[in-house]
């Protein structure tokens, strides 16, 4: 993009944020600085973010969520340092889950979410397609191994599952949280519709220890990954519970 063709404002709200405009595109999207600092109770590192926005052209998806074609460096450098479990619970580098093939990978609210069941049957819809494309369909969800397994057990989902005990994959892709994103109308509405159709909450998986630590309110999203470590091509970013983004754009990016 030419220097030229950028023009910059600066507006305050309750944080300072720039935005800069480019003339192909109305959409906004966030960018993120980071502040790396040592957890006190791990080696890794987290992150301290401060958020601006950048219109800039999105890709695929025309979901009502934040999207982005790619990601930083600083958030490749912290999804390398992440590890996840599998139903065995053996411990794998996320980013090896899409090093050498490529992956269409969904994060859930948590393993009892009703709204994270719903849409684990809206993507294996699809499976097909990804399986003709040589394109794994992958799940992860913040919780333990056994909730996981639990998880597979009740929704015969067909993708691999996998545990993020710590919600370290959540922080490095930087996915929503907070109580205002989760109690929002149209995830109300969202939620009968789920009910409507018989999926059910697990109330049970919803109100254990994992989960209410955190409180329920992680939202998660959906990416398109590899082959190679880096190769992250596609985020959707939930705005709120039960944002799903078009499928037909998540096939776009995965297997067009």
């Amino acid at each position: 993009m030419a220097t030229s063709s950028l023009s910059t404002t600066l507006s305050t709200n309750n944080i300072r944020s720039n935005r800069i405009t480019n003339p192909c595109s109305k959409r906004v999207l966030p960018i993120r600085t980071l502040n790396l600092s040592r957890s006190p109770k791990h080696s890794k590192k987290t992150a301290n973010l401060r958020q601006s926005h950048v219109i800039v052209p999105s890709a695929v998806s025309g979901s009502s969520g934040i999207e982005t074609s790619v990601v930083s460096e600083d958030t490749t450098s912290l999804l390398d340092t992440v590890n996840v479990f599998d139903l065995n619970g053996n411990a794998i580098p996320i980013s090896d889950l899409w090093k050498d093939r490529k992956a269409v990978v969904a994060f859930a609210r948590h393993f009892g979410c009703v709204l994270c069941r719903k849409r684990a049957d809206y993507l294996a819809s699809k499976q097909d397609i990804m399986d003709k494309s040589g394109v794994a369909l992958v799940l992860i969800g913040p919780g333990s191994i056994d909730q996981a397994r639990a998880f597979t057990e009740q929704t015969k989902f067909k993708g691999e599952v996998y545990a993020d005990p710590t919600h370290s994959s959540y922080e490095a892709l930087r996915f929503v949280y907070g109580v205002s994103t989760t109690f929002t109308p149209k995830a109300g509405l969202k939620i009968i519709q789920s009910y409507m159709e018989g999926y059910r909450q697990d109330w049970k998986l919803s109100f254990e220890r994992d989960t209410v630590n955190r409180g329920g309110w992680q939202q998660g999203g959906v990416i398109v990954a590899g082959p190679g470590k880096s190769n992250i091509s596609y985020v959707h970013k939930d705005k709120e519970a039960g944002d799903d983004p078009d499928i037909e754009d998540i096939l776009k990016a995965c297997c067009s």
